[in-house]
C-alpha cells in the first residue's frame, strides 16, 4: 500500500496525554496509538511518533474503501450506482454515508477531517518507506453483522442512530471528544453499552478487536517494529487479543470477515406474507368476483400506492413514482425483487448523477437537505423510502384481508 507524498513538516504537540499501549507477541513490537477520529491532538500525536520514533511498519484502523475515500475523495465518481441497486446494497451504502456525515459535521466544528490522522499515518508512513497495512474490517460486514445479532428493538435502534447521526445538529465539545481518550471514561461508557446490549457490542467493538488483532500479527514479521493507529475504545480489546489474554478469541480471521449468516425469519415471514396474500385473493374471489376485485385493488393501491409516495417523499421524478407504483404488486411477491430497484434504477436513468454532485457529495451530507439536493443520495433515498413504504402497504393488506376474514 503506497501513497506518494513528500516527507511532511511535523507539528510537535502535547504528546504525553494521548493513550499509548506498548506491548510484544510473536516477536513483534508493537506501538498502540489510540486515537479520536476528529481531533487535532491525535494527529499531532501520529506525525509526532512517526516522525521521532524508527518504525518497520504502520497499520491503521481502515478498511479498503474508508482508506480510498480518505486518500482519493475523486474515486466517489467511480461508484458504479446501477450495480450497487441492482444487488439490493443501496440501503448499506446510504448507511454508510449517513455515518461519515455525522463524522464529517462533527469534524467541520474543529476543524479537522474526519480520519485525519489516519490517513496522515498513510501518507507520512508511505513518505518514510514504510508498508501501511488496512486492519480494520470492511464495513458493511460490521454493520450488517451488528444488525443480525440483535433483536428488532436493537434494529431499530441501529436504523434510528444512523438516521439521527445524519439529520442532527447537536454539537459536541472539543474536550469531550479528548476525554474519550481516558481509560476509565471508555471503561464505563463501553460497560454501559454492553449492558443495554451486549450483541450490539460485541458485533461493533469485540470482534473488531480481535479482527484488528488477527490482522495484526498476519501482516508483521518477528522482529519488526510496528505502529498501530486505532480508535482509542479498540486499545484494551486490541492489546488482549495479542497478548494471548482474550479467552474468547477462538474465531478465525475469515469468520470473522465472514457475513453473518441469512437468517430463516425474514425468509420465512416472507413466505407466510405471500401465503397470506395469495389466500385471501383466493379467499376474497371464492365469496364474488366483486368482493376478490375489491381486494386487489387494496393490494395495488396500498403496495403500488404507497411505493409511489415513498418515491416522491424522496425527491423523486415523477416517472420513478410510476415506476414504484406499477412494479410494488409485482415484487411482492417475487422474493428476489423489490420495487425500489424499479424506483431507483428510473431515478439513475432519468437524473443521471453528475461528476458535481460526486464531487459534493461529502459537503451535501452534512446538512439533511443536502441528502435531497444530490442526486447520488437522492437516488439511494428513493430506494430506501419505495421499499419502506411497500413494507407498509403489504402489512396494511394483511390486515384488511384478516379483518375481512
Amino acid at each position: 500500500m503506497s501513497t506518494e507524498a513528500a516527507a511532511p513538516e511535523v507539528h510537535i504537540g502535547a504528546f504525553d496525554d494521548q493513550p499509548l499501549v506498548e506491548t510484544s507477541a510473536g516477536g513483534v513490537h508493537y506501538t498502540l496509538l489510540g486515537t479520536a477520529h476528529v481531533s487535532r491532538a491525535s494527529v499531532d500525536a501520529v506525525r509526532h511518533l512517526i516522525a521521532t520514533r524508527e518504525f518497520d511498519r504502520i497499520a491503521v484502523e481502515l478498511d479498503e474503501h474508508r482508506h480510498q475515500s480518505l486518500t482519493k475523495p475523486e474515486a466517489w465518481s467511480e461508484i458504479d450506482l446501477f450495480r450497487i441497486i441492482r444487488e439490493g446494497k443501496a440501503g448499506v451504502l446510504a448507511a454508510n454515508l449517513a455515518l461519515g456525515a455525522y463524522q464529517r459535521r462533527l469534524a467541520e466544528q474543529f476543524g479537522v477531517e474526519p480520519g485525519a490522522e489516519l490517513k496522515a499515518a498513510c501518507v507520512d508512513g508511505a513518505a518514510r518507506g514504510l508498508p501501511v497495512e488496512l486492519i480494520d474490517r470492511d464495513v458493511g460486514i460490521t454493520l450488517k453483522r451488528a444488525y443480525a445479532a440483535v433483536g428488532f428493538v436493537d434494529k431499530l435502534s441501529i436504523v434510528g442512530g444512523i438516521v439521527a447521526g445524519a439529520i442532527s445538529n447537536d454539537e459536541i465539545s472539543e474536550q469531550d471528544i479528548e476525554k474519550l481518550k481516558e481509560g476509565d471514561i471508555l471503561t464505563s461508557t463501553f460497560d454501559e453499552f454492553a449492558r443495554s446490549s451486549p450483541p450490539l457490542h460485541h458485533a461493533l467493538i469485540v470482534e473488531r478487536d480481535r479482527y484488528m488483532a488477527r490482522r495484526l500479527t498476519e501482516t508483521s514479521r518477528s522482529g519488526e517494529r510496528v505502529l498501530a493507529v486505532v480508535g482509542a475504545g479498540h486499545l484494551a480489546g486490541i492489546t488482549r487479543a495479542l497478548e494471548g489474554r482474550d479467552e474468547g478469541n477462538t474465531r478465525s480471521l475469515a469468520e470473522l470477515a465472514a457475513p453473518p449468516p441469512p437468517s430463516p425469519w425474514p425468509k420465512l415471514v416472507g413466505l407466510a406474507i405471500m401465503a397470506l396474500l395469495i389466500g385471501g385473493f383466493v379467499w376474497a374471489f371464492s365469496q364474488g368476483v366483486d368482493v376478490g376485485r375489491d381486494l386487489v385493488s387494496f393490494y395495488v393501491l396500498a403496495t403500488g400506492g404507497l411505493a409511489a409516495v415513498g418515491a416522491l417523499l424522496a425527491g423523486g421524478h415523477p416517472v420513478s413514482a410510476l415506476a414504484g407504483l406499477v412494479s410494488a404488486p409485482i415484487t411482492v411477491l417475487h422474493p428476489a425483487l423489490a420495487a425500489g430497484m424499479f424506483s431507483a434504477g428510473t431515478e439513475l436513468w432519468l437524473r443521471k448523477p453528475r461528476v458535481a454532485d460526486f464531487e459534493a457529495l461529502r459537503d451535501d451530507l452534512t446538512d439533511w437537505r443536502g441528502w435531497w439536493k444530490n442526486r447520488v443520495s437522492r437516488t439511494l433515498l428513493v430506494f430506501v423510502l419505495t421499499n419502506l413504504a411497500v413494507s407498509i402497504g403489504v402489512y396494511l393488506t394483511g390486515f384488511e384481508i384478516l379483518r375481512r376474514l
